[in-house]
């Protein structure tokens, strides 16, 4: 069942842009699977939100979660990185991404229902307390917990591609072998203190080595979705995402390899 859900969200999302004409295109996306009885969903309540969800209050018989992330292409990220406000591009990807989710989920709760497991979707945004600015079920949290990436500076998910791009995620009934997570960092700060780019890229200062003002962020990207209303609802900024070491690989990885390829010669 793995592998069969894995090709299924593959060559879903490698067909949606000629399908739906998006002016977006996506990577190979990353696709991870958490047992829904992992300890780590419990203690989100006291890392995410005080009252973030465990899959059961979403659907008692839950057996496993399942994760993906959509990674956006290079081209995409450069439209992003001059200037004070997000590209157009961004906030059509954004958009156009969110859309794309919602219909892969619908596709995979059919196929799974078909064979007689029962599937919950949960919306790849805007399920979120707007004065507090937390969610209730965090798609990147349950991403780390399905040890598709880990976290960086910029709260961001990095995963081995990156953290430009989107994550979905849905619960099920079917039990399905649980993913491993690997402990390492992927963020440079976090790895050995070498990187802070992230904050140096920050557009409205809410965000520094110690302090994240969600507030502040969240401030630009409502002055984002005001400048690109044309488009649709794009609350986005991500320029702490873009032009950094971990736009687009695991930089951490890349530069244990490094250093263990160098020890070696």
């Amino acid at each position: 069942m793995k592998s069969r859900i894995i090709k299924k969200i593959q060559d879903f999302v490698k067909s949606y842009p000629t399908e739906q004409l998006t002016n977006t295109n996506w990577g190979v996306p990353i696709v991870g699977f958490a047992s829904a009885k992992d300890p780590l969903f419990t203690q989100l309540s006291s890392v995410a939100s005080p009252t973030h969800a465990h899959p059961i209050d979403f659907l008692a018989e839950a057996k496993t979660v399942v994760v993906f992330f959509l990674p956006f292409s290079k081209s995409l990220t450069r439209t992003n990185i001059k200037n004070h406000n997000s590209s157009e591009e961004w906030g059509v990807a954004y958009i156009e991404t969110n859309e794309m989710i919602k219909q892969l989920s619908i596709h995979l709760q059919r196929f799974l229902q078909s064979h007689g497991h029962q599937t919950i979707i949960i919306p790849a945004t805007h399920n979120w307390d707007e004065e507090k600015l937390i969610s209730d079920w965090s798609h990147r949290h349950i991403a780390y917990v399905a040890g598709v990436g880990k976290f960086g500076l910029n709260n961001m998910l990095i995963t081995d591609q990156g953290c430009c791009g989107r994550v979905g995620s849905f619960i099920t009934s079917a039990e399905i072998k649980p993913d491993n997570r690997n402990d390492t960092p992927a963020c440079l700060y976090k790895y050995d203190g070498s990187c802070m780019k992230c904050t140096d890229r920050c557009v409205n200062e809410a965000l520094f080595a110690k302090v994240f003002d969600r507030f502040k962020c969240y401030e630009m990207c409502l002055e984002n979705k005001k400048k690109h209303r044309s488009i649709g609802y794009a609350d986005v900024c991500g320029k702490c995402l873009v032009a950094v070491p971990c736009s687009h690989a695991n930089p951490a990885i890349k530069k244990k390899q490094a250093l263990e390829n160098k020890n070696i010669h």
